[in-house]
């Protein structure tokens, strides 16, 4: 077996793209995927981030003009047919079932009450649906990535060791690159999964606050509603 000493420390590249060059197809297939997934849930996240900050300045700025005294049937005609916001969206549907509960004569048609918490139901599970749009991706990403960091790591084991009988040869310059390139994948792995699962929790957090606030303007709006409906 090969015992001489070690040869210049130069003549390695260690670095990150050295690494991800020597590394094996499989193993660099890997990483790519964890990059792309990376990527991909950080694009996530700032969008989500910036979403909710306007969903948040949109729920404060309805408020105001929904608590301001103003009429809700102007209120209603101002907002006009397609509404910007999310909470102008769920007002729309509870006062579009409102007037549609009316008949010619004036009279309320029997229900009315449920139809329109239903209606605004309806309108509050689509902004959910919304809202939650590609949290699960961040969470399998949270919940893979080790796992398929991992996999790169143990293949690229493999195959440093299989490289290392062949020649014979335990001189640390030569167990050490193969090693290192399988290290990355486990690496790349945790640099994906914990941004994914931090933010998952945050935004999942933010999420179900935004839709809470809906959920409790759709109350105090079909406790208005059934005064006048004489409940």
């Amino acid at each position: 077996m090969d015992t001489t000493p070690l040869g210049s420390g130069a003549e390695l590249d260690l670095s990150l793209w050295g690494l991800f060059l020597k590394a094996d197809i499989v193993v660099q297939l890997v990483m790519v995927l964890l990059i792309v997934a990376s990527f991909w849930a950080w694009s996530i996240i700032i969008q989500k981030i910036l979403n909710f900050r306007r969903a948040r300045a949109e729920a404060a700025a309805f408020d105001a003009a929904f608590w301001s005294g103003e009429p809700l049937d102007e209120l209603f005609e101002r907002i006009g047919p397609e509404p910007a916001g999310p909470s102008e969206r769920i007002f729309a549907a509870g006062m579009a079932e409102w007037r549609r509960s009316h008949r010619q004569d004036g009279a309320l048609i029997a229900g009315a009450q449920s139809r329109i918490e239903r209606s605004m139901d309806v309108a509050i599970a689509r902004e959910a649906d919304l809202h939650n749009t590609g949290l699960t991706f961040l969470a399998s990403v949270g919940s893979a990535s080790p796992f398929i960091g991992l996999f790169g790591t143990v293949w690229g084991i493999m195959r440093a060791f299989a490289d290392i009988a062949q020649a014979q040869n335990t001189n640390l310059a030569t167990v050490a690159p193969g090693i290192a390139e399988a290290l990355l994948a486990t690496g790349l792995g945790l640099l994906a999964a914990i941004p994914a699962v931090i933010f998952y929790n945050k935004l999942s957090n933010d999420s179900d606050r935004i839709v809470g606030g809906y959920e409790a303007f759709a109350d105090e709006f079909a406790t208005i509603l059934s005064r006048q409906l004489g409940d």
